[in-house]
């Protein structure tokens, strides 16, 4: 059977199409004329495979309440096995519209006023906002830099997870802006010290399809049976398959007392019933996007090594942290020496380009910007230039 091979290359335009990414960019970033970069969607089409599936859906004509069906149950299974070695069973699996969304249920439900959630920053800034729109207290266990390679700081890492008052850990992994996916060594450290000190840990895996050669993703609950009892796995396939706007995510929670827990949180706010097209698109791509995912990878890791020659090559003051995962860099400004309002001024008002601006992420972050390489050669390329003339 001959392998389809998909375009990357393709530009599309994505104006005037109600786009985050692209029609609210200026406005949200007060400047004009910008190249967006930044919120992690990707500027490519989803599998030939899951539009088909949508547009087979849509001739149906009936878009009534939906469950998720054993067919997708199992595509996920399937997925699960194939990709990431993990056996889960169809009842592990819970809904969600979003892992954000989840990250925030979680939080309420599963931690008391006066309870401290432990992050990793820099990091995906909702995780700070899910323990702080809960009114609970958070706790910083920043990532550790050295040559360019993020690492956790387990000593401090024990330390804060000691505190009795810490009742719950957001793992990102990989690790959204550092692109770091963790060792198994790295999450069984993270294991046994949630697991001495009782804290529930929750590991966000949203980019965990999202793997360069020479590295693995491995699921927290993947470790071991306790592991397993004791986290919850959040996954989905939005950014893995850019269908981010379906909103569908599975919560996969091996526990039963914890899964019970969870699906008693997500039916209080009524939020149990997936999307019609969602369930559609993630059966269809967990069931036969492998080869698209793959070529797709090849494509941003292109991205990533352009990004990183042209730095080394023409722009020597700045310089990107090695991706392992994700389609996000994170390029380090600080030999600019710029502070993080000079810096952001310089890439919007100067360069032009909507990047996330590193102090976002936690103060661990400032000097740094993320860029988003699920974009075509061309926009990457474009970036670059006008980066260059506005450091020059």
């Amino acid at each position: 059977m001959i392998q389809k091979t998909y375009d990357f290359d393709e530009p599309i335009d994505r104006l005037n199409t109600a786009s985050v990414k692209w029609d609210e960019a200026d406005r949200l970033f007060h400047a004009e004329g910008l190249l967006p970069m930044w919120v992690a969607d990707m500027d490519f089409h989803a599998p030939d495979e899951v539009i088909d599936v949508l547009e087979k859906r849509a001739k149906h004509g009936i878009f009534g309440y939906t469950v998720r069906s054993e067919g997708y149950l199992s595509a996920v299974q399937g997925w699960m096995k194939a990709r990431h070695g993990w056996s889960v069973q169809k009842d592990w699996i819970c809904h969600s519209p979003g892992v954000v969304t989840a990250l925030n249920l979680i939080v309420e439900g599963f931690t008391e006023p006066g309870d401290k959630v432990l992050i990793q920053p820099p990091v995906y800034p909702p995780f700070r906002k899910s323990v702080q729109n809960q009114g609970r207290e958070l706790v910083n266990n920043p990532l550790v830099e050295h040559d360019g390679k993020y690492r956790m700081d387990f000593t401090d890492l024990e330390e804060k997870l000691s505190d009795p008052s810490v009742k719950l850990m957001i793992l990102c992994s990989p690790h959204n802006p550092v692109g770091r996916v963790w060792s198994k060594d790295e999450l069984l450290k993270v294991a046994e010290l949630s697991l001495k000190y009782d804290v529930l840990v929750v590991s966000d895996e949203i980019h965990g399809d999202l793997i360069f050669e020479g590295n693995q993703h491995i699921p927290f609950a993947r470790l071991s049976d306790e592991a397993a009892k004791h986290s919850i796995i959040c996954t989905a396939p939005s950014k893995t398959f850019n269908i981010a706007g379906l909103q569908i995510s599975n919560i996969i929670v091996p526990n039963p007392a914890l899964r019970k827990r969870y699906l008693s949180q997500l039916n209080r706010f009524g939020l149990g019933e997936p999307n019609a097209f969602g369930a559609a698109a993630a059966e269809a791509a967990y069931r036969r996007g492998a080869a698209w995912l793959d070529q797709c990878l090849h494509y941003i890791k292109g991205n990533a090594d352009y990004v990183a020659d042209y730095l080394e090559t023409h722009l020597p003051e700045l310089s990107m942290v090695p991706l392992e995962g994700t389609y996000l860099g994170w390029i380090d400004c600080r030999k600019l020496g710029l502070d993080k309002f000079r810096l952001q001024d310089l890439m919007l008002q100067k360069a032009k380009i909507a990047f996330n601006q590193g102090f976002t992420f936690g103060k661990e972050g400032e000097g740094f910007v993320r860029i988003n390489l699920a974009c075509s050669r061309t926009l990457v390329a474009e970036a670059m230039k006008r980066l260059k003339a506005a450091v020059d």
